[in-house]
């Protein structure tokens, strides 16, 4: 919690004003932030200093890992974090390759689980790292990205955060996460929750034992009509302890994870926190 407050802080501070073309606001922006978490240890990064929610983002990674690309399937996994882009995004709304009503396009999950080749064919990045890993090899790039610049115009958003590289050191496993662009106050806490249950959900699965994931921060932010709202309230808050996640232990595999795993697989102890803030969001 304190990394993330430092974070805020230094924006606040230091940070540099930078008008953001699609959404027309302006933004405080600093470069580079580098915030790591301790899943080995059950440190769950879930925000204290304002009410904070676990199971859309796990929800939405989930919907990732099952290829997802379509709204209503990220609703009926529990969240709804995909609907503005999906029908409130007008370039999107005008774009030709939009299907209708709550497609998002070649987007996140169908990149991860579906790239195309050149061929014609298709490659589940997922699926190889988890292999790999299962096995017991890390041949130094069980990548899994989503960014493929080639099919942005097939999509409703560019990836935020894209690329997440696994790494074995002898019998511990840990994970950096690549994130181009954080909405510091609303994004980064779904961002924080999803790269720990990534590795949390990557270790059991693959059975090795988890370690650290460390997530880096291209252009960190906070939008004008945020600003007041995080300077004045809750960075003045004081944080309360790290909460622990906790997870069914009937989830053991990829399949597990495609097939029946739901949010009440998902649960959460210890936690405390401030009142909530309401955040504007920016499509």
């Amino acid at each position: 919690m304190k990394q993330y407050l430092d974070l805020c802080n230094r924006i606040i501070n230091e940070g540099t004003w930078i008008k953001n073309e699609r959404t027309g606001k302006s933004c405080l922006t600093v470069i580079n932030a580098d915030l790591q978490y301790e899943v080995g240890k059950n440190e769950f990064p879930m925000i204290t200093t304002r009410k904070s929610y676990f199971k859309s983002a796990i929800a939405e990674f989930l919907g990732y890992i099952r290829g997802y690309d379509n709204a209503a399937d990220f609703r009926a996994l529990g969240t709804k974090t995909w609907d503005a882009n999906a029908n409130l995004n007008e370039a999107w709304l005008n774009n030709p390759y939009r299907k209708g009503e709550d497609d998002m396009g070649r987007v996140y999950g169908v990149q991860a689980r579906a790239w195309k080749t050149p061929e014609g064919k298709t490659i589940d990045q997922l699926r190889k790292v988890v292999d790999n890993l299962k096995n017991g090899i890390d041949d130094r790039a069980e990548i899994i990205t989503f960014y493929n610049p080639g099919e942005f115009h097939m999509g409703c958003l560019r990836p935020c955060m894209h690329t997440h590289t696994f790494s074995l050191i002898g019998d511990t496993l840990h994970l950096t996460s690549y994130q181009r662009s954080c909405d510091v106050p609303l994004g980064l806490n779904f961002n924080q929750v999803q790269v720990f249950t990534f590795l949390a959900l990557m270790a059991r699965i693959t059975g090795i034992k988890a370690g650290t994931a460390y997530h880096k921060i291209v252009n960190a932010h906070i939008y004008e009509d945020q600003l007041e709202l995080m300077r004045d309230v809750q960075v003045k808050r004081e944080p309360f302890p790290s909460p622990q996640l906790h997870i069914s232990d009937k989830i053991q595999s990829l399949e597990d994870l495609e097939t029946w795993v739901t949010m009440d697989d998902f649960s959460i102890s210890g936690y405390e926190c401030h009142e909530p803030i309401k955040y504007p969001f920016s499509v």
